[in-house]
Parts: structure tokens; sequence; C-alpha cells
């Protein structure tokens, strides 16, 4: 069973952490989403359409995806509830306002033994406009960005070319080296950078009425799309049916550019006692592996999309195509180890007592 990523979505009120989400719930294609938010009132059910209370604070947004409002002490509950198998859902999105600090809810939820979710990377959302504003208001704020995976720098309309570059200078020192920072506008940010969209073709099932309400949404804003968020990234897709060094390729995610916000795919490394295919999540500086075994008569193959801004497609492609391994039967298990340290395994549960063991006698039967 695949997990379902859970990506937190942090920041300031003001920085527009709802508009995002509300912008990822409005152009998300045929992806479920499930959400976390502590008010309904932040999701715009004008755009979404709520389809019906589902009850325990849990309302069916349209196109199948699901919202619970709930505290920091259910989290863990509603996390369980939404992956439940039968409401098929591809994404968790949590906006953290009054959830927990961003460092906590991390913790949380690297900690989670439910195997049917795993964290996905906390997403920062900073208000450009505001930004020395925010800092000194909100000390905290330089702890945030420490432990963000990706910094999305809103509102750069409202500064000049000066301003957003000083503030991106101070956002290089303040977070850790190497995290991407992705400049938006009302929150328009390609929800690619997050997640897989899939397509509407890929839906299991009729359409609903709100599924269609959706997709006539998403098709009406095309053009618009292609003046805002989604032009501002470039693709780079590689393929290769010779397997990759675990070294090479983890020196590679090591010393990736910081406009490169996403890395998706798989990935065929062949070493022996590791030759299932490993499933690859990055967004920003967060990296995750997970091993699942191939399908009957699938090729085994490495393929993987690169997403980023200002990056040189045919420098990672170079630096990927040096990653290839002609003989891994020959790499020794050891040469794993960078890449398991990225793989999540939940805690063993504790083990039930042995029924034939014999409890410990009572005081009363002497």
């Amino acid at each position: 069973m695949n997990s379902i990523p859970v990506i937190v979505l942090a920041g300031f009120l003001g920085s527009g952490k709802t508009t995002v989400l509300n912008h990822l719930l409005g152009n998300r294609g045929g992806t479920r989403i499930g959400v976390v938010v502590n008010d309904f009132g932040s999701i715009e059910v004008d755009a979404m359409s709520v389809a019906g209370q589902v009850g325990d604070s849990m309302v069916s947004l349209g196109g199948g995806c699901l919202c619970c409002a709930v505290d920091g002490s259910e989290l863990d509950a509603y996390l369980e509830k939404l992956s439940d198998p039968v409401h098929r859902i591809d994404v968790i999105v949590i906006e953290a306002s009054g959830l927990a600090e961003p460092q906590e809810m991390v913790r949380m939820l690297v900690a989670n033994e439910n195997p049917a979710v795993r964290y996905g990377g906390m997403v920062q959302i900073v208000d450009a406009a505001e930004f020395d504003a925010t800092r000194e208001k909100h000390p905290e704020t330089d702890r945030h960005l420490a432990v963000a995976d990706l910094v999305v720098l809103n509102k750069t309309d409202r500064i000049d070319a000066a301003e957003r570059t000083r503030i991106e200078d101070a956002l290089a020192a303040l977070c850790a080296p190497g995290i991407p920072v992705v400049g938006a506008d009302h929150g328009r940010i390609d929800p690619e950078l997050l997640f897989d969209r899939r397509p509407w073709t890929e839906t299991r099932g009729q359409l609903s009425f709100e599924d269609l309400l959706a997709q006539e949404h998403d098709h009406d804003h095309e053009g618009e799309h292609a003046g805002h968020a989604h032009a501002a990234y470039e693709s780079t897709e590689f393929v290769s049916d010779q397997a990759l060094s675990p070294r090479r390729f983890i020196d590679f995610l090591d010393r990736r550019p910081a406009g490169l916000y996403r890395i998706k795919g798989s990935v065929h490394f062949g070493v022996p006692g590791h030759e299932e295919r490993y499933e690859v999540h990055a967004v920003g500086r967060f990296l995750r592996f997970a091993p699942h075994p191939w399908g009957r008569g699938e090729p085994r193959l490495t393929q993987l999309v690169l997403i980023g801004s200002g990056t040189d497609g045919p420098a990672l492609l170079r630096e990927l195509e040096a990653c290839r391994e002609p003989e891994p039967w020959h790499a020794p298990p050891e040469s794993m180890w960078g890449v398991l340290r990225y793989v999540h395994r939940p805690a063993a549960p504790e083990p039930d007592p042995d029924p034939d063991l014999e409890a410990d006698p009572d005081p009363e039967d002497f």
C-alpha cells in the first residue's frame, strides 16, 4: 500500500496560507485532497461546493476532497480517518494555524506510526510586503524558517525588484542551506510543486456534479495560468534503463540547486538485496524514499521528473547520466546506506503478551 504524503502549510496570520490552500484546492485537477484546518471558514465553500456534512467535524468538499476542523490533540485521529482507503485520498494538506508549532507538527508527523501516511514536507508562507514587521512582531519566525523545506514568498506583486532581492538574501541566511524560495502573488503556486495532480481521466467512477464544476473552473482559467505561476517553472525528465549508483545519486541530491523545487519518480538501484523500485519524493530540501516491489513484467527503469525555476535542464541531465551504474550487482550492500537513511520505517508495535505464559500470582491466592 502506498502511503499518503502529508504536507504542512505554515506561516503567520496574513501571510497567505489560506489563499495558497484554496488555490491548491481550486487547481488540483483530479487529485483528491484531505485538508486539516482549525476552522471550516478558511475554505472557499463557494469555489469548492461543500457536498455534505460527514460528521465528527468532517465535511465533504467538491470532487471527493475531505476537510477536517481539528485541534492539535485530534490530529492523529483525523489523519487516520482521512487515510482510510474508503476515501481514496491522494494527499493531505495541513494548514498549521493554531494547531501546533511547525517544529512540533513535523516531529509528530515523522514519529507517526500510521503506515498509511508519511510526512511530505513543510512549506513556510512569507508575506513579502510585511516581512520585517512580521519578524519584529513574531521573533519565532526565524526558528520556523530554519525548519522549512520550501519557502513561498507571497505577495511579490506588492514589492519592487530591489526589495525582493533584499528579502530573498535575508531568507537565504535564515533558512537551511539550499532551501528553495518560490515567489508568488495571490498564493498562486503550481500544485505540482507539492503533489502529483491526477488528470481528470484518472478519477475513479463517474464524475460528480462537483467534479464537473471544478473541471469547468480549471478549463476557464487555463489561459490565465499561462501568464502566471505555471509559466515560471520548468520541468526536466530523465529516464534510464541502466541502474543508478546509490552513492552518486545521493551526492547529486545533496548538491541539487536551490531553484530545483521538486523531484518525483522512481529509481532502480539494483544493488543485491535492494532490487526493489525506490519511489523518490522531494519537496525543497525534504527527501524521502519508499521501496515498492516491481509489477509483473514491469521494466526496470529509473524515471524522474525535476521541477524548478531558473534551473539548467541539460546540466541536470548530465549529472544524472553520470549516476548510471552498468554493473550494480557488484555494489556492496553498504552503498545503499545513504538511501536507506531517507526510508521511513514506522516503529514496530509492542508485541502482544504470550497467552501461554502464566500471569504473576495474585497475593490473595496464598
